[in-house]
């Protein structure tokens, strides 16, 4: 994709996202964030995560989430002893439900507004962990600009902590006919292009602006990260969902997939 299409990409999914964030407000997840946040201990991470970071060691870190939505999973990070917490997105909506929870909370981290593939300097070097989670890479139209950019905002020796979605499951539409067969090519190169509402449940809403989702394979993602100058310390998959509940279906299969996965990487020193 060139430079051009590449920015459109990304400004459309901003669009998109903006355009979607009062969709994640009103509703009963909405109002538990709002009576859960004021918790010192509060963390919506799952076990896995919780796991992962506990092993990496999160106490007293200076910690960047690219890709931060609503801030829920910055303000989580408290709870395992981060020192002090960065969030990035691009939206400006969900950014300022962000600000929002953390209005409520006893911490205070502190949120920008960019584009990952255009990170501000001010980011670069600064880091002890950056987290990716669930739903970030995904709507990076050139995964290996981000993971390089990525790269730049962490200290030489510092940890990547990566808990996405496994890309087999791009394969599979939980909407179809027969959810089991496949119904595109792993290797597609092409993203899909959406336009309704993005939820975290995944029903079908409204439209909104036009959004593009690609598929990064597993290589693709552990090619991006070696080449930003990363050395791969950990990868492991796993045959439950961490994403939408229409994807539920494919856990606890006799044939079973890799349906997540959680990567680190060390910045070598320079």
């Amino acid at each position: 994709m060139d430079k051009l299409s590449a920015q459109h990409v990304v400004s459309s999914n901003r669009d998109a996202w903006n355009e979607s964030a009062a969709y994640h407000r009103g509703n009963d997840t909405w109002q538990t964030l709002l009576d859960s946040v004021a918790k010192p201990e509060f963390s919506c991470l799952d076990s896995t995560l919780t796991a992962l970071l506990r092993q990496v060691g999160v106490q007293g870190k200076n910690v960047v989430q690219l890709g931060c939505n609503n801030g829920r999973e910055c303000l989580s990070l408290y709870s395992l002893g981060a020192s002090h917490v960065v969030g990035v997105d691009q939206s400006a909506a969900f950014l300022q439900q962000a600000r929002e929870l953390a209005s409520l909370s006893p911490h205070s981290p502190e949120f920008i507004e960019t584009d990952i593939h255009q990170l501000p300097d001010l980011l670069y070097g600064r880091f002890d962990m950056a987290l990716i989670t669930i739903g970030v890479l995904n709507w990076m139209p050139d995964v290996a600009q981000a993971m390089a950019c990525i790269a730049n905002t962490l200290k030489a020796g510092a940890t990547l902590v990566i808990y996405e979605t496994h890309p087999l499951l791009e394969v599979f539409d939980p909407e179809a006919a027969n959810p089991m067969l496949p119904s595109s090519s792993y290797f597609r190169r092409e993203p899909f292009v959406l336009q309704q509402a993005l939820t975290y449940q995944g029903e079908t809403k409204n439209s909104v602006a036009t959004s593009y989702w690609f598929v990064h394979t597993l290589g693709d993602i552990v090619n991006a990260a070696i080449a930003a100058g990363l050395r791969i310390t950990h990868l492991r998959e796993y045959p439950h969902s961490n994403r939408e509940d229409l994807y539920d279906q494919y856990e606890n299969q006799p044939a079973q997939l890799p349906m997540c996965y959680t990567l680190t990487a060390v910045k070598e020193s320079v």
